[in-house]
């Protein structure tokens, strides 16, 4: 059974998170991710500036005066979370911010009747969640990111795409939740966007960008344990241990600012 604080913060994360969708994110993700194609819905009498290539001769003919044919987009998409839990992603505020922008992508999907599922990982697949509607289902997801306690610390996000590209064979838009600490999944990313459409959220805490100067440190791996040394007494340095990403494919997400504002930004450009 759930404390009584996992209650509150599970429900604190779904009102905030309800709270942007509907004031922020319901128009733009609609535009940003359309319906998977469209299907025939009526006929009706052509108008001066209608597509003259929606005609339906056939109508037409028998009725000595143009018709067309209307269309309705197929709305319902089926959403993936794949999201990163190494030990890692505990830095900081990441994990809070992995939390609230699953719960908002999640919500925002549902708002406009499509699937969700989610995939939660570090370097094994520590559990698949296959594709609902609803909000208890979305919740359940919350649930899951919150409180699962995964069996390893590491991160490999190209096992997790190679088993979701394995068990999911329905096209559906994919968002792998991750800071990408890693390296050496590039051919799954390839293989994915090639079944999906893929979308990468980089989680970054600023302090693992760069290193003041002055000073020697001392790092531990949070996901190895292995202690690392770096002598940085001459000037600031950049750590740069992050895979090539494609860029017209990631939004980066800094822990110490709003995610609003690159995710509506992605949205409005897809749109």
């Amino acid at each position: 059974m759930l404390s009584k604080k996992m209650r509150k913060k599970i429900r604190n994360v779904e009102i905030k998170s309800n709270r942007l969708v509907e004031e922020i994110f319901s128009g733009d993700y609609r535009s940003g991710f359309r319906g998977k194609g469209i299907e025939f819905d009526d006929i009706r009498q052509y108008n001066f500036g209608d597509d003259v290539r929606s005609i339906d001769w056939n109508v037409t003919a028998r009725q000595n005066r143009p018709y067309i044919k209307q269309y309705q987009e197929e709305r319902e998409l089926n959403i993936y979370l794949l999201v990163d839990l190494s030990h890692s992603s505990n830095f900081g505020r990441k994990m809070d911010i992995i939390v609230e922008l699953s719960a908002t992508l999640a919500f925002s999907a549902i708002m406009n009747n499509d699937k969700v599922g989610a995939l939660l990982f570090t370097d094994r697949v520590e559990k698949f969640v296959p594709s609902r509607n609803g909000r208890k289902h979305v919740l359940s997801i919350i649930h899951d990111i919150l409180v699962l306690e995964p069996e390893h610390r590491g991160t490999d996000p190209g096992k997790a795409l190679e088993y979701f590209n394995r068990v999911e064979k329905k096209q559906s838009i994919v968002f792998l939740i991750s800071d990408f600490l890693a390296d050496g999944f590039e051919k799954e990313l390839k293989i994915t966007d090639r079944k999906h459409d893929l979308v990468l959220l980089r989680i970054i805490d600023p302090a693992e960008e760069r290193l003041p100067a002055g000073a020697i440190f001392a790092f531990e791996d949070m996901e190895t344990g292995e202690t690392v040394f770096i002598d940085n007494l001459r000037g600031d340095r950049e750590i740069n241990a992050i895979v090539n990403l494609p860029k017209k494919k990631l939004i980066n997400i800094y822990t110490d600012e709003d995610f609003v504002k690159p995710l509506k930004y992605f949205f409005k450009r897809r749109g």
